[in-house]
């Protein structure tokens, strides 16, 4: 059955004279009959009796059109948002751990608000898994804290961003520190795959293995909770996400020496990802946004 055969199937149960309805819609009698009929065929039984040169809703045109009239309305509905609205859909995106806790759910309420058609379905992981999530097509876009190579993505950078030494003892941040001079405290370091641990190793090399790392986390409010209570714990976390606890004197930066580890963040997206309107109304609200907010 095609959407035509329906639409005019609905036409014939409020009023069942061809003759009329082939005027109203500009359309042959034989072709709208042909169009019934093709339907009813295709259910395997009729749909009207045809009592003398009347169409008469039988019980089964009447049950299907009670079956099936609440989804071809909806269907409907969604064409004209097709045709009419443009930037309407459900996306699914994939954030690293700081930028889907502390960056983009701010984003993605306002993005909801401004285009109240749109749907976002989300999900936080470390940035190895986005990227794979991305390769394989399970989100549509991607926010990672890392660089990636791989042919098939497509990155674009958003905003910088700085990983920075932070401990809730306080008179660790009245002085600056080699990093060695720091290798006595208990240190938390973030799971493998996350953008953070790789550039941490990458800029301080072999010399980590010195470190007395006691624990590696997943999520950051589980590091920031034990280095809250634990001022003997220090760790590398971005700005972003230690931010407000900085701000209220719960946690304090410790300086380091002839280091900085500044990094980008991007938004990734597969190579033969179909653009959208919708894709790229998004991906720019989100772009814009990085630089109003950042």
């Amino acid at each position: 059955m095609s959407f035509k055969e329906l639409e005019l199937f609905y036409y014939l149960c409020e009023d069942p004279h061809i003759s009329q309805l082939s005027k109203k819609i500009s359309m042959s009698q034989s072709a709208i009959s042909l169009a019934l009929k093709s339907l009813e065929t295709s259910l395997g039984e009729p749909l009207f009796d045809r009592i003398g040169k009347k169409l008469i809703l039988n019980e089964r045109g009447r049950v299907f059109k009670e079956q099936t009239y609440k989804h071809f309305s909806s269907l409907v509905d969604a064409e004209h948002i097709f045709k009419t609205d443009k930037v309407a859909g459900k996306l699914r995106i994939g954030s690293s751990k700081t930028i889907g806790s502390f960056v983009t759910p701010q984003i993605v309420y306002d993005f909801l608000q401004t285009y109240s058609d749109s749907s976002i379905d989300k999900i936080i992981d470390n940035s190895f898994n986005i990227i794979t999530k991305v390769l394989n097509g399970e989100v549509d876009i991607g926010f990672i804290e890392m660089s990636c190579s791989e042919p098939e993505i497509i990155k674009e950078p958003l905003v910088q961003d700085e990983l920075i030494i932070v401990t809730s003892n306080k008179a660790l941040s009245q002085d600056s520190y080699y990093i060695d001079q720091l290798y006595q405290y208990k240190w938390l370091m973030r799971e493998k795959g996350s953008g953070i641990r790789k550039l941490f190793f990458e800029t301080f090399g072999p010399i980590y293995k010195d470190m007395n790392i006691v624990m590696e986390f997943a999520e950051l409010d589980e590091a920031k909770i034990l280095l809250r209570n634990n001022p003997d714990m220090i760790s590398c976390l971005s700005r972003f996400a230690v931010s407000t606890e900085i701000q209220d004197k719960q946690l304090f930066q410790v300086q380091l020496q002839n280091v900085k580890m500044d990094r980008i963040l991007y938004l990734i997206y597969n190579k033969n990802k179909h653009q959208s309107t919708f894709f790229k109304t998004f991906k720019t609200y989100v772009q814009e946004a990085f630089g109003n907010y950042w």
